[in-house]
């Protein structure tokens, strides 16, 4: 029989919408800052030529920048107010969880809850700045390379550009949180959403341009298309697909009444990892690229010889990616889910996994399951990621904005957000419950 909280969902429908003001200002709220994002994007950084910075993007095709250009939703290519985007917060938060497994200062405040939370928080911002500057310090060296992008090189233009694109990344920390505090939550998520769903359009109408144009013949089109949308549907079984361990609870006399004795489920994903695997991966295999694009003349003949092999579609590549992806699952996999931290937190509250003896045991139980479940999650992953790889690098049809990494972000925030909105609308059914019960008064 289904719960009170399951029969609540179930009845959720546009009416329940409507009245739900508080959902709707949170809505507005998030679609706003999101505008103020996207404004942001097309806001050019002082100091640049545009022609000449064309000229210079479409040399680096293919590369790292690429990538970046396509999570910043374009802000690279015209060398926005916004070109760091949010990655350096998300670079920060990974080396301080890194940082967590290794520190025993670190490790302590985890375990301090909400209180150490605020002050990891702190940490990753600090951190955010310090890389947003190095990194925006590092483009204006970059560019100042680059012949004529720059107007005026110098230490004033390398001034502005620090200070423009940290100023950036910072603006957008302080939005992404917002969002989740005064909107439908995961505001750091959506930014990124929000950026490659800018240039999902502009990718889909080159793919019927070149059908148009016959560079692609209609079969193909139709495959693309096809192959998108099982590509969608897998991500989102395999992302709602978990295993959930049975925790039971003993039971305990308070007097002459007996509590506890109930069951819950510690779940477990099957991707617990999320998208930093693929990330990791298409960083590090578009590094030689990138560079080499920056050095077109001058690049070593070694340098060309790894690029040319480490080209989409090259055999290489896709083995490389593939390998890459399975490896930093289970090392993010790590990093993020301590089994004997879980051991000892069931421990703690009188919690057991029936037939496995509390403590060692239960740590060695839940990384077995967890292992077994991260073969099948970085197989899944790899899969997404390589199968739009075979069909899009064939046609040259923007990669990145078609490729596995991007339906995954794309798929998983989508999924996040509906969740936090039926929570939103759940908690709003709730307050219409009591508020009936207590007008009703007790019953006489």
């Amino acid at each position: 029989m289904a719960s009170a909280a399951e029969q609540l969902a179930a009845n959720l429908n546009f009416s329940a919408f409507a009245k739900a003001t508080e959902l709707q200002q949170r809505i507005w709220f998030t679609l706003g800052a999101l505008i103020i994002y996207r404004l942001g994007t097309y806001i050019p950084m002082p100091g640049i030529d545009p022609e000449a910075l064309v000229q210079m993007m479409n040399q680096t095709r293919g590369g790292i920048l690429d990538m970046f250009n396509m999570l910043a939703g374009g802000a690279v290519e015209r060398m926005a107010i916004f070109a760091l985007n949010i990655m350096p917060y998300i670079s920060a938060s990974i080396i301080v969880q890194l940082l967590t497994t290794v520190s025993p200062t670190l490790e302590q405040l985890k375990k301090e809850g909400e209180q150490g939370r605020k002050q990891i928080n702190q940490y990753t911002r600090y951190g955010t700045v310090l890389l947003a500057a190095v990194q925006a310090f590092g483009i204006a060296i970059g560019l100042e390379n680059q012949g004529s992008v720059v107007v005026e090189p110098g230490f004033f233009f390398r001034v502005s550009t620090v200070i423009t694109l940290t100023g950036g990344t910072i603006f957008l920390m302080w939005l992404g949180e917002q969002i989740t505090a005064r909107g439908i939550g995961n505001g750091i998520s959506l930014i990124i959403f929000a950026g490659i769903v800018a240039g999902f359009p502009a990718a889909l109408l080159g793919a019927f341009e070149m059908a148009r144009t016959g560079a692609m013949s209609a079969f193909v089109l139709v495959a693309l298309i096809a192959m998108l949308c099982v590509v969608v549907v897998v991500i989102v079984f395999m992302e709602r697909s978990q295993r959930r361990l049975l925790v039971q609870y003993p039971k305990r006399q308070v007097g002459n009444k007996m509590f506890g004795g109930e069951s819950s489920h510690l779940p477990l994903k099957i991707n617990s990892a999320g998208v930093i695997p693929p990330i990791f991966a298409s960083s590090l295999l578009l590094m030689p690229t990138t560079i080499a694009g920056f050095n077109r003349d001058g690049a070593p003949q070694w340098l060309t010889d790894v690029t040319t092999l480490l080209g989409h579609g090259q055999p290489l590549y896709m083995a490389l990616y593939g390998l890459l992806i399975i490896f930093f699952c289970f090392f993010y996999t790590a990093i993020i889910i301590n089994p004997a931290d879980t051991a000892d937190n069931l421990k703690k509250y009188g919690g057991f996994i029936p037939g496995i003896r509390p403590g060692k045991r239960t740590a060695e139980y839940i990384d077995y399951v967890l292992t077994r479940l991260t073969v099948l999650g970085s197989i899944y992953l790899a899969c997404v990621c390589l199968i739009p790889e075979f069909l899009i690098a064939q046609y040259g049809i923007s990669l990145f904005a078609l490729g596995g990494t991007s339906l995954l972000i794309i798929v998983s925030v989508t999924m996040d957000t509906v969740a936090q909105v039926q929570g939103h609308l759940l908690a709003h059914q709730y307050e219409g419950l009591i508020k009936k019960a207590r007008l009703r008064g007790p019953r006489k």
